[in-house]
């Protein structure tokens, strides 16, 4: 739809209802933000990743048609990839796509709606900011926040724009993880006291891009627009294309990894982060010049302060040194546990009758059911993850469609990122990391915790 018709049946639109907004709660500016049903949503893209290409543009293509969604440019500030980008998403849209050397030209575009981001790990709330400034809403990818300043100056400017933002955590859009929530919501598994959460993999390329770290060259791209609020660092081809394995750029493990499975131990329990957390591990593996661990062991304590009431441990254990990807996540219950590797739930390491007799107490265990006994499953908890990311996509337009809150708002990405920043400030420094409610702040020996 060109940009004439679209301000047309707009305006037409805020005409037509001026009159009677107001008994719906809408003035009459903010009823012209909402996107008709027949209004075509205009979407840029924020870094042509690997990421994008694998799984967000498919998950996006396979709901954009029906839900009257485009394409219409991308953004990134190497020339490489912007062209590669620009070919690949021009090639499935079928029309031109604009070209934009930086987000400064991609803002600067009428009618752009929305935007994707797929960037640096760092630049992700950043980005965001930027984008809800422009009065766009966001599909980000996570880690939402590597420090809890950049954190902190993301809510505030996404809540403060009423934009509409997906955080990728595309677990809450996975209907085993729905049903899994909602079993352990309604009481009907008890009282957590423990979840084991692992990823490992055995891939020494694994966030490796030699063939790219040879291509590109200093002059090709915007080195100091990539640092955004980092650090001057001298150029260097590694941080900028293998960024995940160098701090400050990315935590590594916490950030790829730990981010999506600490995001469901907080959305089943309503949690919003860990009361501390302590890390160990190191590079063991792989001396290949990184700065982040390829082996890492983190132990979180969930609860209150008082040792009368109930709280539980939560343990992340990775390595890059073995392992076939097949990440787990075990929810332990004194009647049983809930097991997303599996999708079943069972009496397995429940109280016994004969152990409970012995402490005159009751038996307690868990019935066997399996997750597509409560909800249709869709995906494993690891296999089929596009499905999830299908999923994850679709309900992002459609909420920009509907102005609802989505599966996995900014506030996931919050909570998210204070575990992960709490488990790089225990990594790096050694000191057990805690999280200073009144001033939101990571504190590790007694000081707030940044680089």
């Amino acid at each position: 739809m060109d940009n004439s018709r679209r301000k047309f049946i707009k305006n037409s639109a805020i005409a037509a209802a001026g009159t009677y907004v107001g008994t719906m709660g809408f003035s009459a500016k903010s009823y012209g933000n909402i996107i008709g049903a027949n209004d075509r949503v205009c979407v840029g893209v924020v870094g042509f990743s690997d990421r994008f290409k694998s799984a967000l543009m498919p998950s996006f293509m396979k709901s954009y048609k029906e839900l009257n969604f485009d394409m219409v440019a991308v953004s990134d500030i190497w020339n490489y990839r912007r062209e590669l980008g620009v070919n690949h998403v021009k090639g499935l849209m079928g029309h031109d796509v604009k070209a934009c050397r930086n987000n400064d030209e991609l803002y600067a575009m009428k009618d752009l709606d929305a935007v994707i981001v797929s960037t640096a790990d760092f630049q992700h709330a950043l980005h965001t900011i930027e984008a809800v400034k422009a009065g766009c809403d966001v599909y980000c990818e996570k880690p939402f926040a590597e420090t809890m300043s950049d954190n902190r100056a993301a809510l505030k400017a996404v809540k403060a724009s009423k934009q509409i933002v997906q955080i990728g955590s595309q677990r809450r859009s996975g209907k085993n993880y729905l049903a899994a929530a909602d079993f352990i919501q309604q009481g009907k598994f008890g009282d957590i006291t423990m979840v084991e959460l692992s990823w490992n993999v055995n891939q020494p390329g694994r966030w490796r891009r030699p063939d790219l770290v040879a291509k590109i060259k200093e002059q090709d791209t915007d080195w100091k627009r990539f640092l955004m609020n980092r650090p001057f660092e001298a150029w260097d081809p590694r941080k900028y294309l293998e960024y995940r394995l160098f701090w400050p750029y990315s935590s590594g493990m916490p950030g790829q990894w730990m981010s999506h499975q600490i995001d469901t131990v907080h959305w089943f329990t309503g949690l919003k982060h860990p009361r501390s957390v302590v890390a160990n591990g190191g590079i063991y593996q792989w001396k290949d010049g990184r700065r982040n661990w390829d082996t890492t062991t983190a132990v979180f304590d969930y609860g209150p302060q008082n040792n009368q009431e109930k709280g539980f441990q939560v343990v992340f254990t990775s390595r890059m040194h073995n392992g076939d990807e097949n990440p787990a996540e075990i929810y332990y219950s004194n009647g049983g546990e809930l097991n997303l590797i599996t999708n079943t739930v069972s009496p397995k390491g429940g109280m016994s009758k004969r152990a409970a007799a012995a402490m005159d107490m009751k038996e307690n265990l868990l019935p066997n059911l399996k997750l597509a006994e409560l909800v249709k499953v869709d995906a494993a908890a690891n296999a089929g993850a596009d499905d999830l990311v299908s999923n994850h996509m679709r309900n992002w337009m459609e909420c920009i469609r509907s102005r609802k809150e989505t599966n996995a708002p900014v506030e996931a990405g919050y909570y998210h990122s204070i575990a992960n920043i709490m488990t790089n400030a225990a990594a790096r420094t050694g000191y057990k990391a805690t999280f200073n409610e009144a001033t939101q702040e990571v504190m590790v020996n007694g000081k707030a915790f940044e680089y």
